[in-house]
Parts: C-alpha cells; structure tokens; sequence
C-alpha cells in the first residue's frame, strides 16, 4: 500500500451533533491545515482555535479547535491533524469539499487509519483488532476485553513465544552452518525441553473453551420445550421487550428468534425455538429441526415444562445433559408445587405473574460470568489466531531433538512463521484487507 496520498474522514459519529472532529494523515496534512487557516500549523498537541476558510470565496466555514500530532509521534506515524467542528451537515460538507481539493487528498478507506498505523509499526495486528473490537463493543466485558488486547496483552505473550522459538532455531541453524566449530555437542537434543514446556504453554491457551471468542460474539442461551409452555413469553420477559410473537396457538414460534442482551456486562443471545413436538406440517418440522440443531451448539440450554406436566417429555428428552436448566412454568395455574423444585438447576416459574425470574437471572448471571471471567491471562480472540496457533503446536509437535538437525530447525520455522501471521510478523498480505475493511471509515 501506497502512502504517499493524504487520506481525511469524520473520526466522529455522523448525524448532527455539537462537536465532530475531522481526522487528516499524511505527508499533506500539514499543508491542507495552513491552506484552510491561512495561517502556519500550530505547535504540536497544542490545541488552537482557528477560523476555517472557503478557497474560493474566502467566507468563513467555521471556528474549529484544531490540533497537529507531528509523526513519527501520532496514531497513523505520520503528521496527523485533527479538527474539532460544530457538528452541523452543512459544515461537514464544506470541509470535506475544501480538503478534496488539496494536491494528494483523498477520503480515507474504511480501516486505513488503523492500517497506516499498523504499516508504521505503531501497533501489530492483535492490537489493531483490539481497536476494532472496542469501538463495536456494546457489553462492559466486550470493552474490557478489547482495551486489554488493544494494550498488547495478547501480543506480548505470542511475540514472547515467538522470539523464544527465534532463540532455538538459532542454536539449531549455527549447529547446522558450521559444524566444524567448536559448538556444544547435541544442541536439537538441548533445545528439545524448551520446545516441549512452549508447546505445553500453547496447547492450555488453545484449551480456554472459546471464552475469548465468546465474549466478542455473546454466549447463546436457548429455550427449549413443547409448544406454548412459555418460551416467548419467557424471552420478552428476559429481553423486556415484545420480541416473540405469544399466543395461545400452538406452533405459533416456528423459526429461530434471537434477541442480544447484556447480562452482568457480558454478551448474550438469548434464543427462541419452535415448540418440539411430533408433526405432520413440513413447516413446522423444519422449525423442530433447527432448534435440535441450534440446542446442540447452545452454551447454556433452558428446558421448559409447565407446573401440570414438569417432566421433560420424552421427544427431547435426549438433548437433556448435566448443567442444563429445567424450568416449570405456570405455577400460579396449579395448587401443589412440583415435588421436584428444590432439585439443583430447577426454577419454578411464573412468567406472566413475574414470578421467578429474579432467582432465573440470578442463576443465569452467575454462570454467564464464570464461563466468560477476565480475571485470567487474556484468551485469544479469533479464529485466526486458533489456526495459527494449532498449526504452531503440530509443527512443535512434530519437532524431535533426536532427529536431524535440519528437519528439526525446518519445524521450528514453520512454528515461528505461524505466530508470526497472528502478529503481523510475516506473510500477513492476504489478511490485512479483511482485518481493516471491517472497521469502520475514520478509524
């Protein structure tokens, strides 16, 4: 990618607003600053307030706080400049008409920002994603999450595993490039437990039960049961809101109805099923299919019954695993309590008499935040870095310290060259389009 142009865009939201800042980076930047002011740059990270003019009238524009970050020092690497507008259209549409027509200015791409800074060496990739990953976070967790990984928690521990790997493979190449000198003997074979306790510390962070991914993506929580024993019901009253169709009419719920929600500041899906019965609508079976489907993959599986028929009927019976909820709905239609309720993971409940879901949420909140705690050394976070790290532990896993020492130093390349991809390091090409083309136009 070529950075001789000057890219600019809206670094803030769009619609009206009072303030929105117009970000400029490149070797123009300064240039287009004193063009519009008439005035030379002030000095760097001073914040100065400076009339905005037309070129071709010489009418004022606006009165902008304008502020110039002088590269190396700023986000991008390069002279990066900063104004800070009244956030009316008008006024965003005169600036950018202004700026377009400087030498060399063009509006930036979505991500290209965070690229520059990338291809600047100002951040490696699992920080650019953090970046991305916190401007979209909509949980507490999200954002914490992304503000770790944007710090370089996550990169710090696979560049330490890369440069111990560096380290090895260079024992492992002198041996092999001068083995008339006076090198000490079984240098595979000493490089061999070092390999071994990395591989260890690789396989448990592959081991983290997707916690990473999770938490970017929120947990799916799905309701089970026959039809109108309560699971709409059941998600409006989880959601607070009219997200499910409820009537009385069995079958009415036939597709999957997910609705996002935060619980105790992490991300989850709360997802409602067709009702599981035995059908001769095709519709309606297609509708049992998916929710079988969407119930092996869920996280945390809600199995509803009502208070006058609690057991778990016998045609999902076999979905039922340990960990699984049970809740019986209606109780206030019945006089005797299920003998059952003080069964571990049992809720009676009454939906449209709000009774219960305090104790349900409460339940709900606490394994949501045991499964996905941040207490912990940071988990990864994309596919991306799982392949990559699974194929670093097979190379490793393939690596003897009794072999030969170029078949040895060939697999601990390929190690290396796989920690790389996550960082940035080497051979990232074709990933870099994808990782920046997700973010969105000024960042």
């Amino acid at each position: 990618m070529s950075f001789t142009d000057t890219i600019y865009a809206l670094a803030s939201g769009r619609g009206r607003a009072g303030v929105a800042v117009v970000r400029i980076s490149g070797p123009g930047a300064v240039a287009s600053l004193e063009g519009m002011t008439g005035k030379a740059a002030p000095d760097p990270r001073v914040a100065s307030l400076r009339n905005l003019y037309r070129s071709s009238s010489k009418s004022v524009i606006d009165q902008s706080l304008v502020i110039l970050f002088k590269g190396p020092e700023s986000f991008t690497g390069e002279d990066v400049v900063e104004l800070h507008l009244h956030g009316g259209p008008a006024i965003l549409a005169a600036v950018m008409e202004e700026l377009s027509g400087f030498p060399g200015h063009r509006p930036a791409m979505p991500g290209e920002f965070t690229r520059r800074a990338f291809e600047h060496g100002k951040m490696d990739l699992t920080e650019a994603e953090g970046l991305g990953d916190l401007v979209n976070a909509e949980t507490e967790a999200q954002a914490t999450q992304a503000l770790r990984q944007m710090q370089g928690e996550l990169g710090r521990i696979y560049e330490g595993w890369r440069s111990a790997l560096v380290s090895s493979l260079a024992h492992l190449e002198a041996d092999i490039d001068f083995p008339d000198e006076d090198l000490p003997g079984g240098v595979a074979a000493a490089v061999a437990p070092k390999v071994a306790l990395l591989k260890e510390e690789i396989i448990t962070h592959l081991s983290d039960g997707h916690r990473g991914e999770k938490i970017r993506e929120g947990l799916d929580v799905v309701i089970l049961g026959r039809p109108n024993v309560g699971k709409s019901s059941l998600l409006n009253a989880l959601a607070r809101r009219d997200a499910a169709i409820v009537s009385d009419e069995a079958g009415t719920t036939r597709d999957i109805i997910e609705v996002p929600m935060d619980l105790a500041g992490y991300p989850v899906t709360i997802v409602d099923t067709a009702g599981l019965r035995l059908s001769d609508n095709r519709i309606e079976r297609e509708g049992v299919r998916r929710a079988r489907d969407r119930a092996a993959r869920a996280d945390i599986r809600l199995f509803m019954t009502t208070a006058d028929a609690p057991a778990i009927p016998d045609e999902f019976a076999d979905l039922l695993q340990d960990g699984d909820y049970r809740l019986v709905n209606k109780t206030d239609l019945v006089v005797e309590k299920p003998e059952t309720e003080t069964a571990p993971r049992l809720f009676p409940l009454s939906v449209m008499a709000g009774e219960g879901l305090d104790a349900l949420l409460a339940a709900l909140e606490t394994d949501v935040t045991r499964c996905l705690d941040l207490s912990g050394a940071p988990a990864l976070t994309r596919v991306r870095h799982r392949q990559a790290l699974e194929e670093c532990a097979a190379a490793l896993d393939r690596f003897d310290g009794s072999m030969e020492p170029e078949l040895a130093a060939e697999d601990i390349r390929l190690a290396v060259r796989a920690l790389g991809r996550i960082t940035g390091r080497v051979d990232v090409e074709d990933v870099l389009d994808v990782i920046f083309g997700d973010f969105c136009i000024g960042k």
